[in-house]
């Protein structure tokens, strides 16, 4: 079958790369002149396990085509993809300008029947927004005799292992009350669903709240769990401990109950205000997730309250290790990343930061430029040279077994930080450390 994908971020490439790799033939459209040149040579500009060298492989291949041209990629698809950003907007509500400039672009250019599916988040009601764009576009063009359906098929990747969920997906959503239009997306899809039955068909709008309905329960899950860790702090318990409890509970199981230092990246803290948004635009409180937010964002300076309180508030002119500054490991995505917020606070007080990711240095230089009280070392190590104390992040897997005896001679005294609860505090303690962790003793 023959694929046009408009757009080439983490979503756009991601699905592309599998659906070329599957043996559709697939053309994706990015505006970015630049970007579709280093695409065409077999440069990824984002960090995704697996992605490079099946990009490079399925280009050589020509089953994986990149343009700017807008033509081509509605001449070539019989199904068109909407990838684009869905950014928040000042009141954060998803900004469907991206979405409905291409949905344009497609009626612009079609001259027979299209499938158009929505793969961005978009909130409730984006596909008769989108439909009703096309049809005033082929309006103007005197082609309201081209014909087209607008599909929901909301993705559920997770960063750093986006392949394998687009390769081995536990469901597919499919949003559609046409029956010619179930029949293509059910063929297109038919590669990932040959163990047993994932795809799923509803109508559009169910589709396009099941996406936020997920995302907005799984952010709930990890504020849940870290208004529990506050209490555990204070009331003396290990949320280590309860964590294992509850998750032995079917009904709730462990994915997604790790206590931390809240979440970020592209998706959850966008899609919580989204679906806020949505709400008041029907005068419905959200409340429930209106507090999901709320604690997520003061769990985000609990790192920096307790250096704060160990401290007494005495920062300027200390140095901190930091080891992780990408949102989440496997990834060098540093959007709404709580690191961000630690580091942004020991500014503010004074104080100095050394830092180490595998993956995000080249995007925290991005962010921040050259600054004289930020340090980013080549290596986790490299960090702690002289640091007052060791400050954890991200849990990414190559701080997991440190070599603790070096951590303590490099550090002029011997604290940890863990925003991860990476180490047990009890052995921590034993060997000297001054440790703080998340919902622990210690």
């Amino acid at each position: 079958m023959n694929i046009t994908v408009f757009g080439t971020g983490y979503v756009g490439l991601v699905q592309g790369a599998v659906l070329a790799n599957a043996g559709h033939h697939v053309i994706c459209v990015d505006v970015d002149a630049d970007k579709v040149d280093q695409l065409n040579q077999g440069n990824v500009p984002i960090y995704e396990p697996g992605l490079e060298p099946m990009v490079k492989e399925l280009h050589a291949a020509g089953r994986l085509d990149f343009t700017t041209d807008a033509a081509q990629g509605v001449a070539h698809g019989d199904v068109q993809f909407i990838a684009v950003g869905t950014p928040p907007d000042e009141d954060g509500s998803a900004d469907l300008q991206y979405v409905l400039k291409v949905a344009a672009t497609i009626a612009e250019h079609m001259e027979a029947h299209r499938i158009v599916v929505d793969k961005s988040t978009v909130p409730v009601g984006t596909a008769a927004k989108v439909s009703a764009c096309m049809a005033e576009v082929l309006a103007t063009r005197g082609r309201s005799d081209l014909t087209f359906d607008v599909v929901s098929n909301p993705e559920f990747l997770k960063e750093g292992s986006a392949v394998a969920d687009c390769q081995k997906p536990d469901r597919i959503i499919v949003g559609t009350e046409s029956e010619h239009t179930e029949e293509v997306m059910r063929e297109l899809y038919a590669p990932y669903n040959r163990n047993h039955e994932k795809i799923i068909v509803m109508d559009v709008k169910s589709a396009e709240l099941t996406k936020y309905a997920a995302n907005c329960m799984l952010a709930t899950k990890i504020s849940f769990m870290n208004e529990i860790a506050n209490l555990a702090e204070r009331l003396g318990a290990d949320i280590e401990m309860v964590r294992q409890g509850i998750g032995s509970d079917p009904r709730i199981g462990y994915h997604f109950i790790y206590p931390g230092v809240g979440y970020g990246g592209s998706c959850f803290p966008k899609d919580v205000q989204a679906l806020i948004r949505t709400a008041g635009e029907i005068d419905f409180d959200a409340r429930v997730l209106k507090a999901v937010e709320s604690r997520n964002n003061e769990q985000k300076t609990t790192l920096f309250q307790k250096i704060h309180r160990h401290y007494a508030g005495e920062l300027e002119g200390r140095t901190f290790a930091l080891w992780g500054l990408a949102f989440k490991p496997n990834t060098d995505d540093m959007r709404e990343a709580p690191s961000r917020v630690l580091m942004e606070a020991l500014w503010e007080a004074g104080a100095n930061v050394q830092a180490y990711d595998p993956e995000a240095m080249e995007e925290t230089q991005r962010i921040y430029g050259n600054r004289d009280d930020l340090t980013l070392c080549g290596t986790k190590e490299a960090a702690l040279k002289g640091a007052d104390a060791l400050v954890i992040v991200t849990d990414w897997q190559v701080f997991k077994a440190p070599d603790v005896e070096l951590i303590q001679q490099q550090l002029k005294e011997p604290t940890i930080f863990d925003g991860r609860n990476l180490y047990d505090p009890k052995r921590m303690q034993r060997k000297g450390f001054r440790y703080y962790s998340v919902g622990r003793q210690g």
